[in-house]
């Protein structure tokens, strides 16, 4: 008889607890202030920049052009356009760094790459896709500049 009450008391207790409702982090004016999927996901284009065809640059324009390329960086950044920019270590890939946009099309990120001086004067190439991840993603650079202590 203990037994069985003991395993009913146990099973009730272990029946509220379960069937207790975890609250529920979503946001929906976030979610949508970020163009969300019901995923929380999104579609953004995919920069790939490789070392590019311009072997002929001095120092002193290549210093430059890749003083631009990191204003148009901010720029982009600023505007909402360039949600994640970054470089790659040193590779065997020529592979530079990554640009993901804030675009619903090739077409549109080709129009924000184009303004880049260093993939203008061909140090750099780009190379894009469409991608599908999180809409969070565009809260990144908010963070970034509460973490960083010097800025680029």
């Amino acid at each position: 008889m203990k037994k069985s009450i003991l395993f009913l008391l146990l099973f009730s207790f272990n029946s509220v607890i379960f069937s207790q409702e975890t609250e529920s982090a979503f946001d929906e004016k976030l979610a949508k202030s970020l163009n969300a999927d019901d995923y929380g996901m999104k579609q953004y284009v995919f920069c790939l920049l490789k070392t590019g065809s311009n072997t002929t640059a001095t120092k002193e324009e290549t210093k430059k052009l890749f003083e631009g390329h990191m204003a148009n960086i901010n720029l982009l950044a600023k505007e909402g356009k360039l949600v994640v920019a970054g470089p790659f270590i040193k590779n065997e890939r020529n592979y530079r760094g990554i640009y993901i946009f804030n675009a619903s099309s090739i077409e549109e990120a080709k129009s924000f790459v184009a303004t880049d001086p260093a993939v203008q004067s061909k140090l750099l190439e780009a190379e894009l896709t469409l991608w599908y991840g999180s809409a969070a993603l565009q809260e990144t650079l908010k963070i970034h500049d509460k973490i960083a202590k010097t800025k680029i």
